[in-house]
């Protein structure tokens, strides 16, 4: 009977070694105006050694932003992987009006988006997360768990689409340059009410990934992250992202879920028109024309 107990002790220490939070919560910071609660995080970030390249307070989230920042190491490392790795190098922080502040688990993403990869890229990875947790307070995690083997393969049912789904496509051009100069052109227009939060492009690999704030009253983030929850900020914004002459996204039935996998399929089912709206939107920014 000992020996049993010792058994389902181990078991449950093994479920929450290996489950990971797409999020850690951070020290609090004073309550005030977003743009004030943002610029403190944002000196404690660059303070701790990071390049703040966006910053973002999305339409229809009055009392939410977010700063989006690199590391040197991290992203020389994930440039060298090359591919639509380049998704993974931009760190999303989300700060609330009442002083609230978040990170994304770099662990939990990176495993996704690099999948086989990731152990060529894990020492920089840590790195940056301890950067993080030094630079904004190591609390709790929170979000959800997904166990580590099962985020390289991440779906959040069986059927639905993956880091590699065809649907990712967006748009084909003629070259590299073509496709990164039409999304700078068309987030700088605000083509089907979105603009640009953040560009990392890297012209000799010819890879790049762009955060799109999707800022449409009625259509644009602000109504499915309501419904699904706010306290995941940090998993804004959305990214189109650019490999030698392709622009892609990541589905949303694959990008949402990672970064709400704790929600029920009910509350997924009152989102169901969001694929569709974010990939339309999304190939307007490519270049190309909606399916409706």
């Amino acid at each position: 009977m000992r020996k049993f107990l010792v058994f389902l002790l181990m078991l449950g220490f093994s479920g929450f070694t290996w489950a990971l939070s797409p999020y850690f919560q951070g020290d609090k910071l004073p309550a005030g105006e977003t743009a004030t609660v943002m610029a403190q995080a944002e000196s404690k970030l660059v303070k701790g050694g990071f390049n703040v390249i966006g910053k973002y307070a999305p339409q229809g989230l009055a009392g939410y932003g977010v700063i989006v920042v690199t590391d040197n190491n991290l992203l020389a490392a994930i440039r060298n992987l090359g591919g639509a790795s380049i998704v993974g190098a931009p760190i999303r922080v989300g700060v609330k009006a009442d002083g609230t502040v978040s990170y994304e688990n770099l662990e939990y993403w990176l495993r996704a988006y690099l999948r086989k990869q990731y152990p060529l890229a894990e020492k920089s990875i840590k790195s940056a997360h301890a950067k993080l947790s030094r630079a904004l307070g190591a609390g709790k995690p929170f979000g959800g768990d997904v166990d580590r083997k099962d985020l390289a393969d991440y779906q959040y049912m069986f059927g639905m689409e993956g880091f590699e789904s065809d649907k990712n496509l967006l748009l084909e051009h003629l070259a590299f340059e073509d496709a990164v100069k039409t999304i700078q052109d068309n987030l700088a227009r605000g083509v089907g009410k979105t603009a640009k939060v953040y560009e990392i492009v890297d012209a000799e690999r010819k890879v790049a990934v762009f955060g799109v704030a999707l800022n449409d009253a009625k259509e644009g983030e602000g109504w499915w992250v309501k419904t699904i929850g706010t306290d995941n900020i940090a998993a804004l914004p959305y990214e189109i992202y650019v490999v030698n002459n392709k622009a892609s996204h990541l589905f949303a039935r694959f990008r949402i879920a990672l970064g709400w996998p704790e929600v029920g399929m009910g509350s997924f089912m009152r989102i169901v028109e969001a694929p569709g709206i974010i990939r339309d939107t999304l190939t307007m920014v490519a270049g190309g024309a909606p399916d409706r």
